[in-house]
């Protein structure tokens, strides 16, 4: 087992905290990935405290709350402390778990962090963030509605998550923006186009979701129609002979490296954007501690270009989302 509390910090920005160079990512708690273990998940929160991670991600619409009252729970008892909570806000549910729609108006925002708050169990929210942008409020009266939130004590830092980037010059021209939270992995690259160059310019960072592309590169499967993913045209019938032999390939270079392949994809993700941070989404401790070991094989230049030779851009077919969501997602125009 790797001693993580011994890796180097990662700055979130001009005006953001340090945190450990993984985070962990909750939503996978509360069922996304089919049925899921409470007790499993704090346990897993509370190993990644002990091995040094500092940044754990929630939303308040996963598991309609659940997955904040989880995170509040796993916190108790002197916790709170040693970590960042980065929460997501915005997105809307109906009672049968739907999803209907966005609302990030200003009096919505002081609405959800309320209830935020009170879930969790804390005083402040580190990072908070709209989860999608909002198609009718301009993201200038969002921002600036965490930014009074951010005057008051209720949260330290604002983040994005899965906008373009004329949408992130906006926002940083009202507040100063730590990190986007962005989907990102050796099969979805989109973001080196245009929105990291424009973090890079701005000084904002970026924390990764979907570094094991929600487990298709380390060969996972939906688990049953619980599981959103089933619901992903990369894990499509119609896509799978084309996408099996890119999960093949990667395993096969994992193999030859003495490593998994989530471990293998994890390292790409470091070696990519050395002052980015993965968001790795493990259910158990046993997820986790394979996650962690990434950092103990880091990848060479050499082999990162093998790599993205074996496993180029384009390798995977279907979108990351169904057509509906990726017409939602402003990182796409």
């Amino acid at each position: 087992m790797s001693d993580g509390s011994r890796a180097t910090k990662t700055k979130l920005g001009a005006t953001g905290p340090e945190v450990f160079p993984i985070a962990l990512g909750c939503m996978g708690m509360s069922g996304m990935y089919g049925a899921s273990s409470e007790d499993e998940g704090i346990a897993t929160i509370h190993a990644a405290i002990d091995r040094g991670v500092t940044l754990i991600d929630t939303g308040d619409f996963y598991g309609m709350g659940h997955n904040e009252m989880l995170v509040g729970r796993a916190l108790k008892g002197g916790r709170r402390d040693k970590v960042q909570v980065s929460v997501k806000f915005g997105a809307l549910r109906g009672p049968d778990g739907a999803f209907i729609g966005i609302d990030t108006r200003p009096v919505a925002v002081k609405n959800f962090v309320a209830h935020s708050l009170t879930r969790l169990g804390v005083d402040f929210i580190d990072i908070y963030r709209p989860a999608r942008l909002d198609p009718n409020v301009p993201i200038e009266d969002t921002i600036g509605a965490i930014a009074e939130l951010v005057q008051k004590g209720y949260v330290r830092h604002i983040g994005l998550s899965e906008v373009g980037a004329d949408t992130i010059r906006r926002a940083h021209a009202v507040h100063p923006i730590v990190d986007l939270q962005v989907e990102y992995s050796l099969i979805s690259r989109k973001p080196e186009e245009k929105i990291f160059p424009v973090l890079a310019e701005l000084g904002i960072s970026a924390t990764l979701y979907g570094v094991l592309s929600r487990g298709l590169l380390s060969g996972s499967k939906p688990s049953g129609p619980s599981d959103f993913r089933s619901r992903l045209p990369r894990f499509s019938a119609a896509n799978r002979a084309q996408n099996d032999t890119v999960v093949g390939a990667v395993a096969a270079f994992a193999a030859a490296r003495g490593q998994t392949p989530a471990q293998l994809a994890i390292a790409w993700a470091l070696a990519k954007q050395p002052r980015l941070v993965p968001l790795i989404g493990a259910r158990t401790r046993q997820q986790l501690d394979g996650a962690l070991g990434a950092l103990d094989k880091p990848l060479s230049a050499s082999e990162l270009a093998e790599l993205e030779r074996i496993v180029p851009r384009d390798a995977v077919a279907g979108t990351r989302y169904d057509e509906v969501q990726m017409a939602h997602l402003d990182s796409e125009h």
